[in-house]
């Protein structure tokens, strides 16, 4: 196993199209770190750096104790796993896991070893002697993994591994693939443009975001999953992660007394203690129109969650999503909708046009099944009031955290 360290890592193509940007980022030994972001923010090129597939023209890249700036990739001690596994049609699924192993003269009980430890670990010892057009989407994307196992390198790189399987087999992969690590330990970065896959499989996530004239930086938060889902730095990172995703609105804030409140456009709801203390210096941004953001798990039906005036807001439904552990319910919000560069961007990534959106807002709560609703009620809705975000429209920096992402860009 080995650590990898990125120093101020840029690339910059001979055109001058600057791919990446400044990339500071240690992957512990043993670690499981994802790359994650929209299409085109340097999470690939990112990978194959690391792999030595992309040149390095800045900075410094470290495996283990090793500067591997000029390091040929198969002096690197690494193994990739690509989207499209790239096995060998002609060969057998051992011949497959063995090529990279003979190419390097292990002895025939060496590779015989390695190759049915690693096919065992994935299941599919009764695989060995098959094709791969005999295997099924998912029994191919393990023989590439096998490939990868039998070498014992320091790191795993994953681009993508799953993304060509069907949503089923993509969960199923995930536990497998998560079961592996935990059997291996062996240091693994993965890229994906998946946030829920990102979520679910790392130890920390990293958040890529392409670079601009404005922002020579890719990198925007890292840390493990429940951190950037909690407490994103950014509109960017709040936008991106979550599914559904972050409810977004203008408001401000008001004092009574020792109470600070959020006024939205359709309520108005006490700043909680935990809120509080996770924005510090909140309490200046009292003449702002300022970013407001709740997670649809943080609304819940005042039936279920009990009532308090300071907490609620009003809902006219309009769609139900029945989903069997949760409902989630959209209302619209009479506020024209959050469109800032960081949300420009997220909505560029699924080919949506700021300008489609109109004039209102949609927002979506996450409810207890229970409860029994339909388009056209009105319910009222209790905010966890510790679980609020305020960000700052310009800047698109979470209230509390711009220190922390300028020192860190």
């Amino acid at each position: 196993m080995a650590r990898i360290e990125m120093e101020n890592l840029g690339k910059v193509y001979e055109d001058g199209t600057r791919a990446v940007g400044n990339v500071d980022l240690e992957i512990e030994d043993g670690e499981f770190l994802v790359l994650v972001g929209p299409s085109g923010c340097g999470k690939s090129t990112v990978l194959r750096m690391i792999a030595g597939l992309e040149d390095i023209t800045e900075g410094k890249m470290m495996i283990g104790d090793r500067v591997v700036n000029d390091m040929p990739p198969k002096d690197r001690d690494i193994a990739m796993v690509f989207q499209n596994y790239a096995l060998y049609p002609h060969m057998t699924v051992f011949d497959n896991m063995a090529f990279g192993l003979k190419l390097r003269k292990f002895s025939k009980e060496e590779i015989e070893r390695r190759v049915g430890e690693a096919a065992d670990v994935l299941e599919i010892r009764d695989f060995l002697g098959r094709r791969p057009r005999a295997l099924s989407g998912g029994q191919r994307q393990r023989v590439a993994m096998g490939r990868a196992i039998v070498r014992e390198p320091a790191a795993f790189l994953m681009d993508e591994p799953l993304s060509n399987l069907d949503a089923k087999l993509r969960v199923q992969m995930r536990a497998e693939l998560e079961r592996l690590h935990n059997r291996l330990g062996t240091t693994t970065v993965y890229v994906t443009h998946d946030q829920v896959e990102a979520m679910t499989l790392g130890d920390r996530v990293a958040v890529l975001r392409a670079v601009s004239p404005n922002r020579p930086y890719n990198l925007q938060q890292v840390g493990p999953p429940s951190e950037l889902f909690r407490h994103p730095d950014n509109l960017f990172v709040a936008g991106f992660i979550g599914s559904p995703p972050m409810n977004l609105t203008y408001g401000h804030l008001e004092a009574e007394g020792d109470r600070l409140f959020a006024v939205l456009p359709h309520a108005k709801i006490r700043v909680g203690g935990e809120t509080l203390d996770t924005h510090p210096g909140l309490e200046n941004n009292m003449a702002k129109e300022l970013v407001v953001g709740i997670r649809p798990s943080a609304l819940e039906a005042a039936a279920v969650a009990g009532s308090d005036p300071e907490r609620m807001m009003k809902a006219e439904v309009e769609v139900t999503e029945m989903l069997g552990a949760d409902t989630y319910i959209h209302f619209t919000v009479h506020k024209r909708p959050v469109i800032t560069p960081d949300i420009e961007e997220l909505l560029a990534d699924t080919d949506q046009d700021p300008g489609s959106l109109g004039d209102t807002t949609t927002f979506i709560a996450r409810v207890n099944p229970d409860l029994n609703v339909k388009t056209g009620d009105t319910i009222e809705l209790v905010v966890d009031n510790n679980k609020l975000h305020f960000f700052d429209p310009h800047s698109g920096f979470r209230i509390g955290a711009e220190d922390k992402v300028a020192a860190s860009a």
